[in-house]
Protein backbone atom coordinates (compact mmCIF):
# COMPACT_ATOMS: atom_id res chain seq x y z
CA UNK A 1 0.00 0.00 0.00
CA UNK A 2 1.59 3.49 -0.78
CA UNK A 3 2.56 5.18 1.99
CA UNK A 4 0.43 8.67 2.72
CA UNK A 5 1.61 11.48 5.26
CA UNK A 6 -1.60 11.23 7.07
CA UNK A 7 -1.28 8.14 7.78
CA UNK A 8 -0.15 7.44 11.27
CA UNK A 9 3.37 7.62 12.59
CA UNK A 10 3.87 3.68 13.32
CA UNK A 11 2.18 2.58 9.95
CA UNK A 12 5.44 5.11 8.70
CA UNK A 13 8.22 3.17 10.50
CA UNK A 14 8.46 5.31 13.15
CA UNK A 15 7.03 5.75 16.69
CA UNK A 16 6.17 8.51 18.66
CA UNK A 17 7.11 7.52 21.73
CA UNK A 18 10.07 5.78 20.73
CA UNK A 19 12.06 9.26 18.72
CA UNK A 20 11.01 11.60 21.07
CA UNK A 21 13.91 10.86 23.34
CA UNK A 22 16.11 10.91 20.01
CA UNK A 23 15.68 13.93 19.03
CA UNK A 24 16.09 15.62 22.76
CA UNK A 25 18.97 14.14 23.11
CA UNK A 26 19.82 14.95 19.09
CA UNK A 27 19.12 18.57 20.09
CA UNK A 28 21.21 18.58 23.18
CA UNK A 29 23.96 17.22 21.08
CA UNK A 30 23.41 19.57 18.54
CA UNK A 31 23.26 22.62 21.21
CA UNK A 32 26.28 21.36 22.60
CA UNK A 33 28.38 21.04 19.77
CA UNK A 34 27.69 24.50 18.37
CA UNK A 35 27.96 26.25 21.96
CA UNK A 36 31.82 24.21 22.11
CA UNK A 37 32.21 25.45 18.04
CA UNK A 38 31.75 28.97 19.12
CA UNK A 39 33.94 28.80 22.13
CA UNK A 40 36.43 27.28 20.46
CA UNK A 41 36.06 30.25 17.68
CA UNK A 42 36.11 32.30 20.69
CA UNK A 43 39.12 31.93 22.21
CA UNK A 44 40.99 30.48 18.70
CA UNK A 45 43.96 30.46 18.57
CA UNK A 46 44.78 28.72 22.61
CA UNK A 47 48.29 28.22 21.27
CA UNK A 48 50.98 28.71 18.34
CA UNK A 49 49.61 27.72 14.97
CA UNK A 50 51.68 26.30 12.50
CA UNK A 51 51.62 26.43 9.24
CA UNK A 52 53.27 23.92 6.90
CA UNK A 53 54.37 24.73 3.46
CA UNK A 54 54.91 21.95 0.73
CA UNK A 55 57.86 23.45 -0.88
CA UNK A 56 61.67 24.61 -0.19
CA UNK A 57 61.78 28.11 1.23
CA UNK A 58 62.60 30.88 -0.70
CA UNK A 59 59.67 30.34 -3.67
CA UNK A 60 56.55 32.34 -3.71
CA UNK A 61 54.34 29.92 -1.61
CA UNK A 62 56.74 30.19 1.11
CA UNK A 63 57.64 33.93 0.75
CA UNK A 64 53.55 34.57 0.91
CA UNK A 65 53.05 31.78 3.88
CA UNK A 66 55.45 34.07 5.87
CA UNK A 67 54.07 37.29 4.99
CA UNK A 68 50.75 36.03 5.90
CA UNK A 69 51.74 34.28 9.31
CA UNK A 70 53.52 37.39 10.37
CA UNK A 71 50.40 39.94 9.85
CA UNK A 72 48.04 36.63 11.34
CA UNK A 73 49.89 36.51 14.05
CA UNK A 74 50.16 40.12 14.89
CA UNK A 75 46.41 39.94 14.83
CA UNK A 76 45.05 36.74 16.23
CA UNK A 77 47.84 37.14 18.99
CA UNK A 78 49.44 33.82 19.24
CA UNK A 79 52.57 33.37 16.70
CA UNK A 80 52.17 31.52 12.81
CA UNK A 81 55.29 29.11 13.16
CA UNK A 82 55.68 28.31 9.31
CA UNK A 83 56.94 25.07 8.75
CA UNK A 84 58.37 23.74 5.49
CA UNK A 85 58.12 20.25 4.22
CA UNK A 86 59.35 19.27 0.73
CA UNK A 87 59.02 16.55 -1.56
CA UNK A 88 56.66 13.96 -2.98
CA UNK A 89 54.82 17.05 -5.17
CA UNK A 90 53.10 17.95 -2.23
CA UNK A 91 51.95 15.01 -1.03
CA UNK A 92 54.02 14.59 2.09
CA UNK A 93 53.14 17.94 3.89
CA UNK A 94 49.17 17.77 2.46
CA UNK A 95 49.24 14.25 4.12
CA UNK A 96 50.25 15.68 7.14
CA UNK A 97 47.88 17.88 7.66
CA UNK A 98 45.30 15.83 6.81
CA UNK A 99 45.88 13.53 9.93
CA UNK A 100 46.12 16.62 11.82
CA UNK A 101 43.35 17.53 14.86
CA UNK A 102 41.07 19.66 13.30
CA UNK A 103 41.00 22.38 16.10
CA UNK A 104 42.74 24.96 13.53
CA UNK A 105 46.18 25.05 15.05
CA UNK A 106 47.94 23.15 12.21
CA UNK A 107 47.48 24.64 8.61
CA UNK A 108 48.56 23.83 4.95
CA UNK A 109 49.20 26.69 2.05
CA UNK A 110 48.73 24.64 -0.88
CA UNK A 111 48.58 25.48 -4.48
CA UNK A 112 46.80 23.91 -7.12
CA UNK A 113 48.99 21.08 -6.72
CA UNK A 114 45.75 19.75 -3.87
CA UNK A 115 43.85 19.21 -7.19
CA UNK A 116 46.31 17.94 -9.66
CA UNK A 117 47.75 15.51 -7.67
CA UNK A 118 43.72 13.63 -8.01
CA UNK A 119 45.06 12.95 -11.64
CA UNK A 120 48.70 12.39 -11.00
CA UNK A 121 48.40 9.72 -8.66
CA UNK A 122 45.81 6.61 -8.64
CA UNK A 123 46.48 6.67 -4.92
CA UNK A 124 47.05 9.16 -1.95
CA UNK A 125 46.84 9.04 1.57
CA UNK A 126 44.04 11.69 1.61
CA UNK A 127 41.00 12.63 -0.45
CA UNK A 128 42.08 16.06 -1.68
CA UNK A 129 37.77 16.65 -2.17
CA UNK A 130 37.19 15.68 1.07
CA UNK A 131 40.21 15.52 3.47
CA UNK A 132 40.38 19.43 4.15
CA UNK A 133 38.13 22.47 5.26
CA UNK A 134 39.18 25.16 2.66
CA UNK A 135 40.16 28.07 4.77
CA UNK A 136 40.66 31.02 1.71
CA UNK A 137 41.84 31.72 -1.71
CA UNK A 138 45.12 34.11 -1.15
CA UNK A 139 47.13 34.66 -4.86
CA UNK A 140 46.93 33.68 -8.04
CA UNK A 141 50.00 32.71 -9.61
CA UNK A 142 50.90 33.02 -13.35
CA UNK A 143 54.28 31.39 -14.27
CA UNK A 144 56.73 33.09 -16.35
CA UNK A 145 58.66 31.68 -19.14
CA UNK A 146 62.40 31.96 -19.16
CA UNK A 147 65.22 31.02 -20.81
CA UNK A 148 69.06 30.91 -20.48
CA UNK A 149 70.45 34.80 -22.04
CA UNK A 150 73.00 32.34 -24.26
CA UNK A 151 69.96 30.85 -25.78
CA UNK A 152 69.30 32.90 -29.03
CA UNK A 153 66.08 33.22 -28.54
CA UNK A 154 64.03 36.71 -28.06
CA UNK A 155 60.13 35.62 -28.38
CA UNK A 156 57.97 32.03 -27.98
CA UNK A 157 58.62 31.87 -31.78
CA UNK A 158 61.57 32.01 -31.78
CA UNK A 159 61.82 29.29 -29.04
CA UNK A 160 59.35 26.73 -31.00
CA UNK A 161 60.98 27.46 -34.08
CA UNK A 162 64.56 26.42 -32.66
CA UNK A 163 63.34 23.80 -30.74
CA UNK A 164 62.13 22.19 -33.74
CA UNK A 165 64.83 23.04 -35.93
CA UNK A 166 67.40 21.39 -32.95
CA UNK A 167 65.20 18.42 -31.98
CA UNK A 168 65.74 16.30 -28.12
CA UNK A 169 68.57 19.48 -27.35
CA UNK A 170 67.03 21.18 -25.49
CA UNK A 171 65.83 21.35 -21.64
CA UNK A 172 63.69 22.58 -18.81
CA UNK A 173 63.86 22.49 -15.16
CA UNK A 174 60.77 22.28 -12.83
CA UNK A 175 60.15 22.67 -9.46
CA UNK A 176 59.41 18.64 -9.34
CA UNK A 177 57.04 15.91 -11.13
CA UNK A 178 53.33 17.16 -11.59
CA UNK A 179 53.77 20.46 -10.11
CA UNK A 180 52.03 23.73 -11.79
CA UNK A 181 55.64 24.51 -13.49
CA UNK A 182 56.00 20.91 -14.59
CA UNK A 183 52.38 20.46 -16.17
CA UNK A 184 52.64 23.88 -17.75
CA UNK A 185 55.65 23.26 -19.77
CA UNK A 186 54.51 19.45 -20.77
CA UNK A 187 51.11 21.80 -22.02
CA UNK A 188 53.46 24.38 -23.69
CA UNK A 189 54.94 21.33 -25.10
CA UNK A 190 51.69 19.69 -26.45
CA UNK A 191 50.55 22.97 -27.46
CA UNK A 192 53.58 24.26 -29.82
CA UNK A 193 54.52 20.45 -31.12
CA UNK A 194 57.89 20.56 -29.52
CA UNK A 195 60.31 18.05 -27.75
CA UNK A 196 62.12 19.29 -24.68
CA UNK A 197 63.25 16.83 -22.09
CA UNK A 198 62.08 17.34 -18.81
CA UNK A 199 64.84 18.10 -15.63
CA UNK A 200 62.95 17.83 -12.08
CA UNK A 201 64.22 19.55 -9.16
CA UNK A 202 63.13 19.45 -5.41
CA UNK A 203 62.41 23.18 -5.61
CA UNK A 204 61.79 26.04 -7.99
CA UNK A 205 64.92 28.55 -6.73
CA UNK A 206 66.98 24.68 -7.13
CA UNK A 207 65.71 24.50 -10.81
CA UNK A 208 66.21 28.64 -11.91
CA UNK A 209 69.60 28.23 -10.57
CA UNK A 210 70.65 25.60 -12.44
CA UNK A 211 68.80 27.56 -15.82
CA UNK A 212 70.85 30.73 -14.56
CA UNK A 213 73.74 28.54 -14.69
CA UNK A 214 73.04 27.28 -18.34
CA UNK A 215 72.51 23.88 -16.81
CA UNK A 216 68.90 23.65 -18.18
CA UNK A 217 67.70 26.02 -21.09
CA UNK A 218 64.21 26.72 -20.10
CA UNK A 219 61.68 26.77 -17.48
CA UNK A 220 58.18 28.04 -16.54
CA UNK A 221 59.16 30.07 -13.17
CA UNK A 222 56.81 31.08 -10.21
CA UNK A 223 57.14 35.52 -10.61
CA UNK A 224 58.81 35.50 -6.85
CA UNK A 225 61.95 33.43 -8.26
CA UNK A 226 61.71 34.67 -11.88
CA UNK A 227 61.82 38.51 -12.01
CA UNK A 228 64.34 38.98 -9.58
CA UNK A 229 66.71 37.12 -11.76
CA UNK A 230 65.14 38.92 -15.23
CA UNK A 231 65.57 42.35 -13.58
CA UNK A 232 69.02 41.58 -13.14
CA UNK A 233 69.36 39.96 -16.65
CA UNK A 234 70.61 36.57 -15.62
CA UNK A 235 67.21 35.02 -17.63
CA UNK A 236 65.44 36.36 -20.56
CA UNK A 237 61.71 36.37 -20.11
CA UNK A 238 59.56 34.98 -23.56
CA UNK A 239 56.00 35.53 -21.76
CA UNK A 240 53.74 35.07 -19.14
CA UNK A 241 51.00 32.03 -18.62
CA UNK A 242 48.04 34.75 -17.89
CA UNK A 243 46.08 36.17 -20.59
CA UNK A 244 46.79 39.62 -19.21
CA UNK A 245 50.38 41.41 -18.14
CA UNK A 246 50.81 41.11 -14.57
CA UNK A 247 50.55 44.16 -12.85
CA UNK A 248 54.58 44.03 -11.82
CA UNK A 249 55.81 43.35 -15.40
CA UNK A 250 53.65 44.88 -17.71
CA UNK A 251 56.29 44.42 -20.23
CA UNK A 252 56.53 40.96 -20.15
CA UNK A 253 53.75 40.18 -22.34
CA UNK A 254 50.99 37.00 -22.41
CA UNK A 255 52.14 33.93 -24.48
CA UNK A 256 48.93 33.91 -26.06
CA UNK A 257 49.98 37.55 -27.72
CA UNK A 258 53.07 35.99 -28.93
CA UNK A 259 53.13 33.63 -31.04
CA UNK A 260 50.89 30.79 -28.51
CA UNK A 261 47.36 31.87 -29.12
CA UNK A 262 45.42 31.15 -26.50
CA UNK A 263 47.71 29.75 -23.61
CA UNK A 264 46.68 29.85 -20.35
CA UNK A 265 48.13 28.09 -17.11
CA UNK A 266 47.60 29.61 -13.71
CA UNK A 267 48.21 28.46 -9.94
CA UNK A 268 46.64 29.59 -6.78
CA UNK A 269 47.86 29.11 -3.50
CA UNK A 270 45.19 28.56 -0.53
CA UNK A 271 45.32 27.97 2.93
CA UNK A 272 43.65 24.92 4.18
CA UNK A 273 42.72 22.74 7.71
CA UNK A 274 41.92 19.03 7.97
CA UNK A 275 38.55 18.28 7.49
CA UNK A 276 35.77 18.77 10.26
CA UNK A 277 37.69 21.51 11.78
CA UNK A 278 34.88 23.69 13.29
CA UNK A 279 33.19 26.12 10.85
CA UNK A 280 33.28 29.10 12.88
CA UNK A 281 37.24 28.74 13.27
CA UNK A 282 37.07 28.51 9.43
CA UNK A 283 35.22 31.14 9.32
CA UNK A 284 36.98 33.78 11.31
CA UNK A 285 40.40 32.45 9.72
CA UNK A 286 39.12 33.09 6.13
CA UNK A 287 37.90 36.86 7.58
CA UNK A 288 41.34 37.63 9.23
CA UNK A 289 43.01 36.46 6.00
CA UNK A 290 40.98 38.48 4.21
CA UNK A 291 41.79 41.61 5.41
CA UNK A 292 45.32 40.62 6.16
CA UNK A 293 45.20 40.46 1.72
CA UNK A 294 43.35 43.28 1.41
CA UNK A 295 45.86 45.65 3.95
CA UNK A 296 47.67 48.67 1.10
CA UNK A 297 50.87 46.62 2.53
CA UNK A 298 50.00 43.23 1.99
CA UNK A 299 48.49 44.19 -1.56
CA UNK A 300 50.89 45.57 -2.35
CA UNK A 301 53.99 43.06 -1.19
CA UNK A 302 51.45 40.47 -2.87
CA UNK A 303 51.78 41.92 -6.43
CA UNK A 304 55.33 43.26 -6.28
CA UNK A 305 56.22 39.70 -6.13
CA UNK A 306 54.11 39.04 -9.57
CA UNK A 307 50.99 37.44 -7.73
CA UNK A 308 47.34 38.57 -7.87
CA UNK A 309 44.79 38.33 -4.83
CA UNK A 310 42.59 36.31 -5.47
CA UNK A 311 39.13 36.67 -5.52
CA UNK A 312 36.97 36.50 -2.27
CA UNK A 313 35.26 32.76 -2.42
CA UNK A 314 33.07 31.97 1.42
CA UNK A 315 34.43 28.79 3.04
CA UNK A 316 31.35 27.11 2.59
CA UNK A 317 32.13 27.52 -1.23
CA UNK A 318 35.66 26.98 -1.73
CA UNK A 319 34.89 23.39 -1.36
CA UNK A 320 33.10 23.29 -4.66
CA UNK A 321 36.09 25.28 -6.17
CA UNK A 322 37.92 22.71 -5.34
CA UNK A 323 35.86 19.82 -6.97
CA UNK A 324 35.92 22.09 -10.14
CA UNK A 325 39.81 22.51 -10.10
CA UNK A 326 40.38 19.00 -9.69
CA UNK A 327 37.96 18.56 -13.36
CA UNK A 328 40.25 20.92 -14.80
CA UNK A 329 43.36 20.05 -13.89
CA UNK A 330 42.56 16.77 -14.82
CA UNK A 331 42.18 17.48 -18.77
CA UNK A 332 45.33 19.79 -18.83
CA UNK A 333 46.85 16.03 -17.45
CA UNK A 334 45.06 14.32 -20.06
CA UNK A 335 46.46 16.85 -22.53
CA UNK A 336 49.93 17.15 -21.67
CA UNK A 337 50.01 13.11 -21.54
CA UNK A 338 51.38 12.57 -18.20
CA UNK A 339 50.54 9.63 -16.60
CA UNK A 340 49.28 8.92 -13.64
CA UNK A 341 51.75 7.46 -10.79
CA UNK A 342 51.12 4.72 -7.79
Amino acid sequence: MQESAHQPAAQRGYSMISTRPVLVAMTLCFGSWLGNSLVFAEGYPTKPVTMIVPFAPGGSIDILARLLGQHLAARLGRPFVIENRPGAGTVLATAAVAKAPPDGHTLLITTSALAINASLHKKLPYDPATSFSPVALVADIPLILVVNPALPVRTAQDLVAFAKQNPTQLSYASSGLGSALHLTAELFKSTTGIDVAHVPYKSGPQAMNDVVAGHVQMMFADPGSALPQIREGKVRALGVTSLVPLPSAPDILPLAATGVPKFEAVSWQMIVAPADTPRDIVSKLNTEARDVLLSPDVTQRITGYGMIISKAIPPDELQRFVVAEINRWRMIVRKAGVEASE
